[in-house]
């Protein structure tokens, strides 16, 4: 099983999440991830679909995705040639002052971003590919996850191909 990622913009209405998630689980495909926002024209939202399947499965999902009537634009975005990041929120124990530093310094070499700090915990944010979210998230489980709140993939193609020109 291979992870593929799919870019669309759609229609920006009430139900069109419904139906293009609803669509991909009726056909019995594999969602790992969906992320929706509105795009820079208010009346588009762009969807990015990443899912596991073979190759059937993937030009299966894309087929069956571009017939819905709110989808405007859809395309294959391989994760070799995109650029692809995540985000995600931690909130981490840190109950004594040799499990804070340890924390602060795995913050600093990951990059990320302390957003909250009190005596027994710190929420630390951290963008970046999903291999990057994953070795951060298993470094700080010795420590205690307290929460964690993570987005799916977005993606985009690399240098000045847009999804609406592809």
């Amino acid at each position: 099983m291979k992870k593929y990622v799919i870019g669309m913009l759609a229609n920006n209405e009430a139900g069109v999440l419904n139906r293009i998630t609803g669509l991909f689980g009726r056909r019995g495909f594999n969602i790992v991830s969906i992320t929706a926002g509105e795009t820079e024209d208010p009346k588009l939202s762009r969807l990015t679909v990443t899912f596991t399947g073979d190759e059937y499965a993937r030009d299966q999902a894309i087929r069956q995705a571009a017939k819905c009537v709110d989808v405007e634009y859809i395309k294959e975005l391989p994760i070799e040639k995109s650029i692809t990041r995540e985000l995600v929120m931690l909130k981490v124990a840190t109950d004594d002052a040799d499990m804070r530093k340890d924390v602060m310094d795995a913050i600093a070499a990951f990059k990320a971003k302390q957003i909250d700090y009190s005596s027994r915990a710190v929420v630390v944010e951290l963008t970046g590919e999903s291999a990057k979210i994953d070795s951060f998230i298993e470094l700080m489980k010795p420590y205690g996850i307290l929460e964690l709140c993570r987005t799916g993939t977005v993606a985009m193609d690399r240098g000045t191909t847009c999804l609406k020109n592809s």
